[in-house]
């Protein structure tokens, strides 16, 4: 089911989304080597919490966690715990917030120290990945357009396309109707509609495009230990340019 949201829902929409984009502007000063995924995981619950909100990440289909911290390889759901990030790493803070029983959520990927021009390359292109993905949800515009657009630029940068997670529709639950792949035909799918939220969110690879879940359930990781990354914004459907609901965020 769709939820069409009104006004004054998109209103407390936005400002859950503040609270999460704020959350990753408050986090990057931290993001040096040394730090642990932990550490950053107990500063993002803080901060959230100070803000008024509540971590809608924390128990979700018994994710232990308070944000998704993803390094290197890992694409989605990195569980935070004792590893330290290292110079050279890329880590994605996935991170998710409620206020007054509406969600904000927004990925973003970061590097950690000195990168290689590799992993500069493929940080660059699946935020643009994402722009361009956000430049085709306006009403209406069909779902297939923004994976046709994601997918295209991708492709055009010898960058493969996570398939097996995708987008969705954001609201009362963090996790809602419709379904937004990153992939797609032009002119297919479902039909925006002035008033939706969704969340669009690439994730990219070198290498190979499979991936496999951990043992652990959750954490999903590239099969060839190739680099992955990560960007999502919540946007708001208009019938003009979207709203991007989560900020504007830099990668420090």
């Amino acid at each position: 089911m769709i939820n069409i949201k009104t006004p004054r829902e998109i209103e407390l929409m936005r400002v859950a989304g503040e609270i999460v984009g704020d959350t990753h502007k408050y986090l990057i000063p931290y993001l040096k080597p040394g730090i642990t995924t932990k550490e950053i995981d107990s500063l993002a619950r803080d901060y959230i919490i100070k803000k008024g909100a509540t971590p809608s990440c924390y128990n979700y289909n018994g994710y232990p966690g308070n944000i998704c911290i993803s390094e290197n390889e890992e694409v989605v759901h990195g569980i935070p715990g004792r590893r330290k990030l290292c110079d050279g790493d890329i880590v994605t803070l996935d991170i998710c917030a409620c206020y007054k029983g509406y969600h904000g959520d927004s990925a973003w990927s970061y590097p950690i120290g000195n990168i290689s021009e590799e992993k500069k390359y493929l940080l660059e292109h699946t935020e643009k990945a994402l722009y361009e993905g956000i430049k085709e949800a306006v009403a209406g515009n069909r779902i297939g357009d923004i994976g046709y657009a994601i997918e295209k630029y991708a492709l055009d940068h010898n960058l493969g396309v996570v398939k097996e997670f995708v987008g969705h529709g954001v609201g009362t639950k963090v996790h809602e109707d419709p379904s937004v792949p990153n992939y797609g035909k032009k002119g297919t799918g479902l039909r925006l509609k002035e008033g939706m939220v969704i969340a669009i969110e690439p994730m990219l690879i070198f290498g190979s495009e499979e991936i496999e879940v951990d043992e652990n359930g959750l954490t999903a990781y590239t099969i060839d230990g190739s680099n992955a990354a990560h960007y999502e914004h919540t946007i708001a459907i208009t019938n003009g340019e979207p709203i991007i609901l989560t900020g504007e965020i830099n990668n420090g």
